[in-house]
């Protein structure tokens, strides 16, 4: 994993929040623009004809120190990141490259941040992700299981187009997602997961009259122990009528409810899987 930083077009600003203080010295420093501003033009007007390069030179120091200015002003009050400053154009990535730890690996890094249109890129810090790391897709199986066939909550998760303008983690690049619809049985998914190796696997549940899923959730996990994946799936469970609580209860990593946006389900789903990789290993051979 390499972590690089370079210059580049964008503009980024980092703090903690603005204190009161801080607002009055945003006022002040805006009055004193203003000021200026009057200043300048008033002079410009009674040199309108006049365009010697002394002028523009004193109009450049001038905006110079204005900004240092506001930059002191506004920012005196503020917890900022160490190195920080505001429009500097420096920003910070960090990823990983199917390269092995060393100088290969850091020249790859400042050609990639190059290919971001980064320049003058430089590695921060590189470390090598593991011996056994891999950077094949995560690989995700989904399904409205037992007589439930309502699949918008699920499709609105898995598929690519998603909902609300958030994609679905078809697509995202590291994952393989393999929705297998609605009314799967439970058998059908398990040996799904088997066969497809899957990483994690996502059940959608909407029927709840008579409480008809919690059997079937708890069924789904006695499946999993009989047949030895439950250790080796993340397990994860989303409905209208499911907590994170309900679901820990019956034998799940994780559950989501109402308001569920795709990339949480995703950022959720990498860092868990990320997390056994490294303490536990690969979980399938």
């Amino acid at each position: 994993m390499a972590t690089g930083i370079g210059r580049g077009n964008c503009r980024l600003a980092a703090g903690g929040k603005v204190s009161t203080a801080s607002h009055r010295a945003q006022h002040a420093a805006e009055h004193r623009d203003n000021h200026l501003d009057e200043h300048r033009d008033e002079h410009r007007h009674e040199h309108r004809h006049e365009h010697r390069a002394g002028h523009q030179d004193e109009y450049r120091d001038q905006d110079r120190d204005l900004h240092k200015d506001l930059h002191r002003d506004l920012h005196k009050d503020l917890v900022l990141p160490y190195g920080d400053q505001l429009n500097d154009g420096v920003v910070q990535v960090s990823f990983t490259l199917p390269v092995a730890a060393g100088a290969l690996a850091e020249e790859a890094a400042r050609q990639a941040m190059r290919l971001m249109g980064l320049e003058d890129p430089q590695v921060a810090e590189a470390a090598a992700v593991g011996e056994n790391a891999t950077l094949r897709p995560m690989v995700v199986v989904g399904a409205a299981t037992g007589q439930d066939a309502h699949t918008l909550g699920l499709d609105a998760i898995l598929n690519y187009k998603g909902f609300a303008g958030n994609r679905g983690l078809e697509a995202y690049s590291a994952f393989k997602v393999i929705n297998m619809g609605s009314q799967v049985p439970n058998e059908v998914l398990v040996a799904k997961a088997r066969e497809a190796k899957a990483d994690a696997i996502l059940v959608s549940q909407v029927v709840t009259e008579r409480n008809v899923h919690l059997a079937n959730l708890t069924n789904l996990v006695e499946l999993l122990e009989a047949e030895g994946l439950r250790d080796k799936v993340v397990l994860v469970v989303g409905g209208p009528r499911i907590t994170h609580a309900l679901a820990i209860e019956l034998g799940y990593d994780a559950g989501f409810g109402p308001g569920t946006r795709p990339q949480d389900v995703a950022s959720y789903l990498a860092q868990e899987i990320a997390r056994r990789h490294v303490e536990l290993g690969p979980l399938h051979e």
